[in-house]
């Protein structure tokens, strides 16, 4: 008797899953084909907890998130409907226990975040066969492992992991500045001369005095010393830089770039959340409430519906925001609520009844999702409007009572703590400055404190991350409540020293 394979699709299923496929194209969007997949959810959990990737390396961390995962959906306090992977063909997951409107509210999902990957311009230098990669990574770890034992491969992973995030996340767009090869600094230093005028013999001792001549000539010798130290400019790709110069055996280097290539991965996808959810959640709410939804799948389609845009105080739900905040981007393109003429209104009554019926909000949107990232989309379509409907206001913690409370529901303040929250995923910016601190091969780094500040305990575990990888001590220079200070780990103990 033949085997039955429990993950494809029941025939029902896959006649649903053609018809909302159909929706989507009608609608005009453009994915990958997606590979959908029945799953358990003790099997999703699993699949979640390695980030997607079931054939990832092996690690601890990611048994850690899936006794989270287990437990909160015991608990019913969290349960994942949709698990989707940025990848060609896109690969997606449906819990084998949910209604039938609940797997057609997914699948609809799944083909907006699909589109997202193929056609936003912040996935396009993302590796599109990624699924085939992280099994290579997942092979190639496991040898070291069966090679040099599985608490020193852990412990490696352990510290690589830690610092995951300190890459430069425009990197892959913008591209680095041409580095200066040393052979070069050495030409220049030997043909470097002063300024010298064009001038007859018996005037050249006062047109060009030698003193002059020589003194430009080891000012321009100092300035090309300046370039001996590395990196030549501060560089934000800290993984980068350990690549290139710390002191890692093989096998350390290639699990450092196997960690570095993931975090590239995945980084448009915290890049990109509000809008990402937003334009999936915009497309699964039009196809279902269009075409897919049956008179009798209403009621629990809303409830599940309503359940994914509910917001908590203090949380921003990605969900929410992004299809909020689409809807109102193609409402304002549709009535011409945008440009210098609206901009100048001072009518209430004319701005509230303005509609110049243009029909541009479908083509704008799907530009909007082509070429914006989280950043750029809140700062050019936020506005005061669109906070006062969906009642966004800033808070902060009152040490008198207790709690938090409303802080300001100005527009700028508004807007100003929503981009710091989304600059750099919210984590500190932290650049390597110099590799040879002091002339003594320590590694000095840098934190931009008009960014997103430090926390002190997660600095201290970082650097001495940093110290086992580069194996000499390690300087951070910071601010803390408000005075500069450069903190060190020499390999066994911390300190701190003020600067003036």
């Amino acid at each position: 008797m033949p085997m039955v394979d429990r993950r494809r699709l029941p025939p029902e299923l896959a006649v649903l899953k053609d018809e909302i496929r159909q929706y989507a194209v009608d609608y005009g969007l453009d994915f990958f084909e997606v590979m959908f997949e029945m799953v358990d959810y003790d099997e999703m959990n699993m699949i979640a907890s390695y980030g997607g990737f079931p054939t990832r390396y092996p690690h601890w961390r990611f048994g850690m998130q899936y006794a989270e995962l287990e437990k909160s959906y015991a608990y019913g306090l969290s349960k994942i409907y949709e698990l989707v992977i940025n990848n060609d063909p896109c690969y997606a997951y449906l819990m084998r226990c949910n209604p039938v409107v609940d797997q057609k509210l997914v699948m609809a999902h799944v083909y907006g975040h699909s589109d997202f990957f193929k056609n936003n311009a912040w996935f396009s230098q993302t590796n599109r066969k990624m699924v085939d990669e992280i099994a290579n990574h997942g092979t190639r770890i496991r040898r070291y492992i069966d090679r040099y034992g599985q608490d020193e491969v852990e412990e490696f992973i352990d510290c690589c992991l830690s610092l995951e995030s300190l890459i430069d996340i425009h990197a892959p767009y913008f591209g680095n500045p041409a580095e200066i090869s040393e052979e070069s600094l050495e030409q220049e230093r030997l043909s470097a001369q002063g300024t010298k005028f064009r001038a007859r013999s018996y005037m050249e001792p006062f047109i060009n005095p030698p003193e002059v001549l020589e003194e430009e000539r080891k000012q321009r010798i100092a300035e090309l010393s300046a370039h001996e130290k590395f990196p030549v400019r501060p560089e934000r790709d800290v993984l980068s830089f350990l690549l290139n110069h710390a002191p890692l055996k093989r096998w350390q280097r290639d699990i450092l770039s196997m960690v570095r290539e993931e975090a590239y991965y995945f980084a448009p996808q915290g890049m990109t959340k509000i809008m990402n959810e937003g334009w999936a959640s915009y497309w699964h709410s039009k196809i279902m409430t269009t075409k897919a939804l049956e008179a009798s799948e209403v009621i629990d389609y809303a409830d599940h519906h309503s359940g994914t845009m509910g917001s908590s105080p203090g949380v921003i739900n990605p969900y929410k925001v992004g299809i909020e905040l689409f809807r109102d981007i193609e409402e304002r393109w549709n009535t011409g609520r945008f440009g210098p003429e609206y901009d100048a209104c001072q009518d209430y009554d004319a701005l509230k009844a303005w509609d110049k019926k243009l029909g541009l909000g479908r083509e704008k949107i799907f530009e909007v999702r082509r070429i914006y990232n989280d950043i750029t989309f809140i700062d050019e379509f936020l506005t005061p409007e669109f906070c006062e409907q969906q009642k966004l206001f800033t808070y902060r913690y009152d040490r008198q009572s207790g709690q938090y409370v409303i802080d300001s529901r100005d527009f700028s303040e508004i807007k100003s703590k929503f981009l710091d929250s989304l600059s750099n995923f919210g984590r500190p910016t932290i650049t390597v400055d110099d590799g040879n601190f002091k002339n003594r091969g320590e590694l000095h780094l840098s934190h931009d404190f008009s960014g997103t500040p430090l926390k002190l305990d997660y600095a201290r575990a970082a650097m001495e991350n940093l110290s086992v990888l580069w194996t000499r001590p390690v300087h951070l220079e910071t601010t803390v409540d408000g005075k500069k200070k450069l903190l060190s780990y020499n390999g066994s103990r911390h300190e701190e020293k003020i600067l003036s």
